[in-house]
């Protein structure tokens, strides 16, 4: 029996990381090599890490990576053949992929399709690729695509088919969002399935900004199921023999191959390597279950956290909390992330702090094993209300006098951070509160990187529910009890806010979907409602503007995503 022993290399890689990218690849490949190997294929812009951005407008960084492409090149002699994501600049840029073999780059494939929408800007710097070259790798004929190529029914990974790829390797670096994992699978599947090759699809893992990879490679047969899966949010390698003959079988079966490939020659593949010359043992398969959707969205939290801290250059974390649901699984992934002796959770009583939010705040800081740090606000608030007395005399107490309390709290926390070198501060919104304004700035949305500004509150719930099941570190009395920002005596969020079982999708409708009102209307939603959650909506996007970074778990996320004008008089009504 033929096979194709394919590795692919889940690897996370940082942004201008030259030397550290370089390595991870080695030390990969040179794992891949001692289990033999045919080919060893790296995730997309791997050399570079994913996404650079507008470091691809400066001229130094493509010659640099170039320079770093090949001294990986003279690195690769006496390791298997490497599928390798990286720049190419011929007048224009690409982003391409360069098939390299014993200390040469054999070819390069430029990809096709540059996505332009969501997170992605890609025709904002490259240049489109043309050709779809085939490499014989092992003795097979091998296509090589890159990312949202295979996301097309007729892009060059058809293309390829027809000219005789057994093989497709797919180099991606495909951001994650809750649900996406399912539905990928779903796509290259089809794909596999419809053009008879087996596919092995390699995606990257980690945290780059406000972006998650989570990895999820996998390998899929010609009949579009799946042979082995990489491991979900962590650096994985895997490695797969692909059954060579199954596939010609099926190709020679199928009558649609003939019937669309072209008539006339063909470019020969380039040739990169032959058969193996003993016939080697067959690996084990190695199959991993889909993961919960829960779960994996806690993780990318945690992983999103760990690398945006890490990577920025960050060693430590401050957490403010409250008692309440939002600051506890904050700091809950932030330990999970860092490790316990690396946060600081911060407790800033006022006075319309219950004891029973504090006696929480302790109890969540004893079950992560943190350090905490309780500083009563009420002499600086009390001082604040004194300065502002003559400006406030004849009004009647409202929102500015409560924001008073999280801006002070904001400036405390930020005081802390400043003071200690390399500490960065989460905050803690979440998206239902940062969707309607009912977050202060220079207040609690003060901070570096705000960990959970695209989880929903409902979800909120779930997740820390998901959390306990794992382990109990989340007091059950904050899951438990009515939010309450506790800025003013008996306060409920649900004194400002619809109730978030309603709220919730109603956001998910107009900022994740852009359904117009009366289309949220039909779904069952009050009309009054739904036109005052969208005009807050609107009214707010000058505050989400100015508030940090933050993972990126749903399909439309603030910021990188959803881009809006500031001054605008539409209101989507």
């Amino acid at each position: 029996m033929q096979t194709l022993r394919v590795a692919l290399a889940q690897i996370n890689t940082t942004v201008g990381d030259f030397d550290g990218n370089r390595e991870l690849m080695l030390a990969a490949a040179r794992r891949a090599s001692d289990q033999q190997a045919d080919l060893v294929a790296f995730p997309e812009l791997a050399i570079t890490g994913y996404p650079p951005e507008d470091l691809l407008l400066r001229h130094a960084f493509i010659v640099d990576a170039e320079a770093a492409l090949l001294r990986l090149v003279a690195d690769s002699r006496g390791l298997p053949p490497l599928i390798v994501g990286c720049l190419d600049f011929d007048q224009h840029l690409y982003n391409a992929a360069a098939v390299v073999h014993d200390g040469k780059i054999v070819g390069r494939y430029r990809k096709h399709e540059l996505p332009n929408y969501g997170v992605f800007d890609e025709e904002r710097y490259f240049q489109r690729g043309t050709e779809s070259p085939l490499f014989t790798i092992g003795g097979v004929a091998v296509g090589v695509t890159i990312c949202e190529d295979i996301w097309y029914s007729t892009g060059p990974l058809s293309r390829q088919a027809l000219d005789g790829a057994r093989v497709i390797v797919n180099i991606n670096a495909s951001p994650f969002h809750a649900g996406k994992t399912r539905a990928r699978e779903r796509m290259v599947a089809t794909r596999a399935a419809d053009n008879t090759v087996a596919v092995a699809y390699v995606n990257q893992v980690g945290g780059q900004d406000e972006l998650v990879f989570d990895g999820n490679s996998l390998v899929l047969g010609a009949d579009g199921e799946p042979l082995a899966r990489g491991a979900s949010m962590e650096e994985d390698l895997l490695i797969v023999d692909v059954d060579v003959e199954q596939i010609l079988q099926r190709q020679l079966h199928e009558s649609r191959l003939r019937r669309h490939r072209a008539p006339g020659p063909r470019a020969e593949p380039l040739f990169v390597t032959g058969p193996p010359s003993a016939q080697r043992p067959l690996l084990a398969t190695r199959a991993l279950a889909p993961v919960d959707d829960d779960a994996e969205t806690y993780r990318a939290l945690v992983v999103g956290t760990r690398d945006y801290v890490r990577k920025s250059g960050f060693a430590d974390v401050f957490v403010s909390v409250s008692g309440g649901i939002d600051s506890a699984l904050v700091a809950a992934i932030a330990v999970d992330a860092l490790a316990a002796d690396h946060v600081t959770v911060v407790a800033m009583p006022s006075r319309y702090s219950s004891e029973g939010s504090l006696a929480d705040a302790r109890d969540l800081a004893q079950r992560l094993g943190v350090r905490m740090i309780t500083l009563p606000i009420e002499p600086m608030h009390a001082a604040g209300l004194e300065i502002l007395e003559p400006e406030f005399t004849g009004s009647a107490p409202g929102t500015a006098e409560e924001n008073l309390q999280s801006r002070i709290r904001g400036m405390l926390v930020m005081a802390l951070s400043n003071k200690q070198s390399r500490s960065l501060v989460l905050t803690t919104g979440n998206k239902s509160e940062y969707a309607c304004g009912y977050a202060t700035l220079y207040g609690d949305m003060a901070g570096g990187f705000a960990v959970i500004k695209d989880v929903a509150k409902t979800l909120v719930w779930r997740l820390a529910r998901h959390r306990n099941e794992i382990g109990e570190v989340i007091p059950r009395s904050s899951i438990e009890k009515p939010p309450s920002a506790e800025l003013r005596p008996d306060q409920l969020d649900t004194d400002s806010l619809p109730p978030y079982e309603v709220l919730d999708p109603i956001i998910e409708a107009y900022v994740e979907d852009d359904l117009p009102v009366d289309s949220i209307v039909a779904r069952g939603f009050d009309e009054t409602l739904v036109r005052r959650v969208v005009d807050m909506v609107n009214r707010n996007e000058y505050k989400r503007r100015q508030s940090p970074p933050g993972v990126k778990i749903s399909p439309r996320a603030f910021g990188r995503d959803r881009r809006l004008p500031l001054a605008t008089r539409y209101r989507g009504y």
